[in-house]
């Protein structure tokens, strides 16, 4: 059947809003995923060990941590920063702290700034990956380990970078349902 005339403009555009819809939906698994790989955005990339390589050269890491519009955690960097030697693994902890009367699951954003040296700041190990619960009054430890790959320092445009701030903001999201049968804390959460 040869569709002709008004019934060709509406299948037509039919098609048009089928293929729009369709990229939009696809437009923010696809970011997330070049961010992921190509370190845009100030993306961190992900690896499973350390570095080979450690230089000479050192690099200042700093902290930043902040919470989303009602988060009702305390939530701070345990140390606001540290040198290391690029290539190098680094370890640093987060604090968190549920000051209410109510179990609360958090789970954490983050980007490294300056952007231009998210491909090279590498998690190897972060809280962040797993979402958390906190009881009533909990206090934790949440640590993140890492290292800056020794690449940045022949990249054409970070190579200058001598400071990257890695940020983590918690938001507050639903009880899993472990958490709301009532399993003790550490039954009910995987802290890396």
């Amino acid at each position: 059947m040869t569709l002709r005339g008004p019934q060709k403009t509406a299948a037509l555009g039919a098609s048009v809003v089928v293929l729009m819809g369709s990229l939009a939906w696809a437009s923010v698994p696809f970011y997330d995923w070049f961010c992921r790989v190509t370190g845009f955005g100030g993306e961190p990339a992900l690896a499973n060990s350390g570095s080979d390589v450690v230089l000479d050269r050192t690099i200042t890491i700093g902290f930043d941590a902040s919470l989303a519009r009602g988060m009702p955690w305390n939530f701070r960097p345990a140390q606001r920063e540290m040198e290391i030697r690029i290539g190098e693994t680094g370890l640093a902890f987060y604090e968190a702290w549920n000051p209410t009367s109510r179990p609360v699951a958090g789970t954490a954003s983050y980007n490294v700034v300056p952007y231009e040296a998210g491909g090279f700041f590498t998690k190897i190990d972060c809280f962040c990956f797993e979402e958390q619960v906190l009881q009533p009054g909990e206090r934790v430890q949440m640590p993140v380990t890492f290292y800056v790959d020794p690449a940045i320092v022949t990249d054409r445009d970070a190579s200058g970078v001598h400071r990257i701030t890695l940020s983590y903001t918690f938001h507050e999201i639903d009880l899993p349902e472990v958490a709301q049968t009532g399993l003790s804390p550490d039954e009910g959460r995987n802290y890396n």
